[in-house]
Order: structure tokens, then sequence, then C-alpha cells
């Protein structure tokens, strides 16, 4: 009798403030490429790499995730890391997630710069030994050397920064270009960034 394979699920987490056409063009390349069947958008409320930035609060981050993602059934935008102890560390994260999805093997999705200072990663290598590693490039980078388990992502480069569509939308310039036409209509009419 064929045992049932587990779902392979992308972990993409980040502030996502806002999210943005690179963001959901990764995701479609890792299901293109087949490293996963599912991406999971993991909204985080704080990241421990950017604390004290101002971020947009965490519900309306999750809503332009959920806009941005559509009826897309493979994405899904999640509120996970809302209600485990702050900072998010990632470690933490895909064991809570394993606990709570037995029938899932996580996978994590991060990019380049990340992976540049992973080292400095709160549990890093236990990450690296227990879980797959999607990395994909910034900037123009070209593949690294990586360990088994790490796979580099085959992916176009997508040059837009969740910053500049902050930075144009305080400054009133159109942005609607670099996020899904939802995700424009929500930011303008929600008036988000203006302060910024």
């Amino acid at each position: 009798m064929a045992v049932d394979r587990k779902i392979r699920t992308a972990v993409f987490g980040g502030s996502f403030d806002p999210i943005h056409i690179g963001h959901t063009a990764l995701a479609e390349a890792v299901l293109r490429e087949n490293l996963a069947d599912e991406v999971w958008f993991m909204v985080s409320p704080l990241n421990p790499h950017k604390q004290g930035q101002g971020l947009t609060p965490e519900d309306t981050r999750l809503a332009m995730v959920q806009l941005a993602i559509g009826d897309e059934a493979r994405f899904k935008a999640s509120d996970f890391e809302f209600s485990l102890p702050r900072p998010s560390y990632t470690l933490n994260t895909l064991r809570a997630l394993e606990e709570a999805y037995p029938q899932r093997q996580f996978l994590l999705l991060i990019g380049a710069d990340n992976w540049a200072k992973f080292d400095r990663w709160y549990c890093g290598d236990k990450i690296i030994e227990h879980y797959p590693i999607i990395v994909y490039p910034r900037d123009n980078q070209q593949q690294p050397t990586l360990p088994q388990g790490v796979t580099w992502l085959l992916s176009p480069l997508c040059d837009v920064s969740s910053t500049q569509v902050r930075r144009m939308a305080a400054r009133g310039e159109d942005f609607s270009a670099l996020v899904a036409p939802a995700v424009a209509r929500y930011i303008m009419s929600n008036n988000l960034y203006k302060d910024k």
C-alpha cells in the first residue's frame, strides 16, 4: 500500500509591508520549479532583524497578502506567527508548524542576502539540519556553494522593494505597477504610508 507523501510547504516569511509583485513572482517560481507544492506567506509580527522599524499593523499587512494572492489555491496568507512568542524566531516557527500540521513537510524560502548571514540566525545550524532551504538570488548574486539540503532558486530578478513602494506612496507617486491591483486600491483607500 502506497504511503501518502507529505505536502511540501514552502514558508516565505517576511514583513510584507507591503507585499509586492516580486514576492508573488518568487512564490510562482518555487511552484514552477517544483520545489514545493504550496507557498505560505508567513506574515511576521516582529522580525528579529528589523526591530524598531515601525511596521504597519500586522492585520493590515496580512490583509494585503490575502488580496495579493487572490484565489491561487497553492498560496496561503498565514497569521500563524501572530500567536507565537515574539520576536519570531524561524526555528521556533518551523517546529510549531510541524507540530500543528504533521501531514506537511515544511521548507524555508529566503533571499541570498539572508543566506549570506545565516550563521547569525538563531539556531541556523539546526534549521539547516532539519529543514530544506530554498535560496533566491538578490541583486544579481551568483549562486554560492550550498550545503546539502539547500537549493538555489532559478528565478528572474524583480527589481522592486517594499521600501520603494512605501516611499512612492508617501510622495503621492504612482506605485500601481509594483503591487497587485487589489493591493494598490487597498493602500490608496486606506491612505497607507502617507506618514512614512
